[in-house]
């Protein structure tokens, strides 16, 4: 039988997969918790899914220089419980602790390396930076080069260049049938 999965046909039968997994995704889909009962169809076994816990992300030292940013990315991403819920089974939530070194180019990502957010090729690498108008793009960028200029930010946040990992929004959903 032929379901739908964030917009795609999938022409599968039921547990035809040991496992199934999305990454960085469910915010973009139209009708995340169809797609995902549709994974747990799919997959007789773990269906795991990475992605932002909306209630961390404003946690991050950026909301203090591009709130609207951080405001954009919790909207977009489902509440935890509403994932769960949808996968159904027994679900658990663990943080994924982000590497210092970390080059996947989300905004956590640079927890340590405020300097990387001020190359707009940086910043493009999240969408949510695509959801905020010029202006307040410029206005961040001048605030934290003024900050980083200035010591303000070494200030308030340099503990954090000490971290090798940081623990923000990042999450791993694991579901796995009951």
């Amino acid at each position: 039988m032929s379901r739908v999965l964030a917009g795609l046909i999938l022409p599968l039968g039921d547990d035809v997969f040991d496992a199934a997994m999305t990454t960085f995704s469910v915010h973009q889909w139209s009708d995340f918790k169809a797609g995902l009962r549709e994974m747990r169809r799919v997959a007789r076994g773990t269906v795991v899914v990475l992605t932002c816990d909306p209630d961390l992300v404003r946690d991050f030292w950026l909301y203090e220089y591009a709130p609207e940013v951080l405001d954009t990315e919790a909207r977009r991403y489902p509440v935890i419980a509403d994932l769960a819920e949808a996968l159904g089974g027994h679900t658990t939530v663990t943080r994924v602790p982000i590497s210092v070194d970390c080059t996947d180019g989300f905004n956590e990502a640079y927890y340590a390396r405020p300097e990387m957010l001020l190359d707009p090729g940086a910043r493009q690498a999240c969408s949510a930076w695509s959801f905020v108008d010029e202006r307040s793009r410029e206005r961040f960028a001048a605030d934290l080069r003024s900050d980083l200029d200035s010591g303000a930010w070494e200030a308030r946040f340099g503990a954090l260049r000490q971290q090798p990992f940081y623990e923000g929004s990042l999450v791993v959903v694991r579901s796995v049938p009951a």
